[in-house]
């Protein structure tokens, strides 16, 4: 995608990893040695740069996370990049208003992540998209699960992308060399060999809430109507179109902008499958869950070694023992429901299933819900981006997801299918085909189209719980230590 940049390449993470200076930037299949992943340096980015005159290179990070002490720091490692192409290179560093005072002095790096991040996952060249929950560091493409959706040739939907971006821009500090010491201005500041630039000297760093809110509310409401996505049969003699709804979901609780609690309110009505990498559930939608007894859930969350602080050392080594917890109080609550998982007279199985995901020296990071009809249809929805379901996500970090709702004329007569789509709430807004100017054989292919999409969506579920088993944390001990931990840090994980 980098490579064929002509116009803009613009990239939202938490961060760049610097580990062994494994940047990523794109990565290549060898055609001569099988699958193998290739790391680039920022030479990839740099050389497009130097060719392409007119493009320009976007970044937007969370500043907390890119700014650690330390020669590998993502700001460090953008520098070059900025220095060399200073007019085209724009790298902004969202940081969470929610720690400021005397905390903000005191609290250490590392650590004052936990009052709130950057978190939105956007990969963007040109037209093109890809919507993931995965930062850009080595781990994730080598040894990490995560998801990737790819979207080619969509220009309002990479639009959308970019405005949502540029949108907290306003509201993000500006990386900048030293060397450029005209933009220093009220509120920002010099760190190691890089200034970080505040752009609004009128109002301070730590009281944006109102300015974000408002900014947030008006993006959106000029944006209501859903993106369209236009998919195309492979067949070049019908090239019939067929329509799949995207509708970008912004969850930034600090400014009072919950669209994804909304949103997931009611979806959870009609949940049938969803994973987080990091299981803690936010408290209303386990109610949810719990209260709809006519919904069948099954969850993927990591197993503790496949979490990503798995090891760590401190009080980070602690986190899976807490998600451990946390799924035994799930569970708990299921079994008092009534709701645990068992094989109903109809031969179905019904109720609330965990299960923990777990592969030899992997990680697991995946996140997203996947509503079927019923447990033997295909999925016709599914949420994806940089959710984690969580407390965490709906409280204190800047999220961006979607929810792409499927064509589902065709609803698997073939299959034992008890509810029909129409039942969704009307706010999950199933799409109405625009195809009756098309032939019939086209329209035929159009659907074949559609019906391969969300055969994939079901093979996407089916490879993550691949290496997904029943869940053992009823077995696992929770230290003492590690609950008055969890009390401390409340809704931080």
């Amino acid at each position: 995608m980098i490579k064929r940049a002509e116009h803009r390449i613009f990239i939202s993470s938490l961060y760049i990893g610097s580990e062994e200076s494994e940047i990523v930037r794109g990565f290549f299949f060898s055609k001569d040695r099988g699958i193998s992943l290739k790391v680039y340096q920022l030479d990839v980015i740099s050389h497009e740069l130097s060719v392409k005159p007119q493009l320009h290179a976007y970044f937007h990070l969370d500043l907390h996370r890119s700014t650690r002490p330390g020669a590998s720091s993502t700001a460090k490692l953008l520098l070059p990049l900025l220095t060399t192409f200073p007019s085209r290179v724009h790298v902004s560093m969202f940081r969470s208003p929610s720690l400021r005072g005397l905390m903000a002095k005191i609290v250490p790096p590392r650590f004052n992540e936990g009052w709130g991040t950057w978190h939105a996952k956007i990969y963007g060249v040109d037209n093109d998209v890809i919507i993931s929950g995965a930062n850009l560091n080595k781990s994730y493409f080598t040894n990490r699960q995560d998801r990737y959706l790819h979207f080619n040739d969509q220009p309002l939907f990479a639009q959308y992308c970019y405005d949502f971006l540029q949108t907290f821009a306003k509201f993000s500090f500006r990386l900048h060399s030293t060397s450029d010491t005209t933009v220093i201005s009220p509120h920002s500041f010099i760190q190691d060999d890089y200034i970080l630039q505040w752009p609004d000297p009128h109002i301070h760093p730590h009281h944006i809430h109102e300015k974000v809110r408002e900014a947030l509310t008006e993006f959106q409401s000029s944006r209501r109507v859903a993106s369209q996505i236009q998919l195309d049969t492979n067949e070049d003699s019908f090239k019939s179109k067929q329509r799949v709804f995207i509708f970008p979901i912004i969850q930034a609780g600090q400014f009072a902008i919950r669209e994804e609690e909304t949103v997931l309110q009611t979806l959870f009505r009609r949940v049938n499958a969803l994973t987080s990498g990091y299981f803690s559930l936010y408290q209303p939608y386990q109610k949810i869950i719990l209260g709809s007894r006519s919904v069948d859930c099954r969850i993927v969350a990591a197993s503790p070694k496949a979490n990503g602080f798995f090891g760590s050392k401190g009080i980070s080594g602690r986190i899976p023992e807490g998600y451990t917890h946390f799924e035994k109080r799930f569970m708990r609550a299921v079994g008092r429901a009534g709701r645990l998982w068992k094989e109903a007279a109809s031969g179905n199985f019904k109720g609330i299933q965990l299960w923990e995901w777990d592969k030899p020296a992997w990680t697991y990071h995946a996140k997203g819900i996947w509503l079927s009809p019923s447990s033997k249809a295909l999925p016709i929805l599914t949420l994806f981006g940089s959710t984690n379901l969580n407390s965490r996500s709906a409280h204190l970090d800047t999220e961006l997801s979607f929810v792409m709702v499927l064509p589902s004329h065709q609803m698997d007569a073939e299959q034992d299918v008890h509810k029909s789509v129409d039942d969704i709430p009307a706010t999950a807004c199933s799409p109405q085909d625009d195809l009756s100017s098309e032939t019939e054989s086209s329209t035929e292919a159009s659907q074949d189209t559609a019906l391969n999409l969300r055969e994939r969506l079901q093979h996407e579920i089916d490879n993550i719980r691949m290496n997904a088993s029943t869940w053992k944390g009823a077995r696992r001990d929770v230290r003492f230590s590690t609950k008055l931990m969890l009390w401390f840090l409340k809704g931080m994980l």
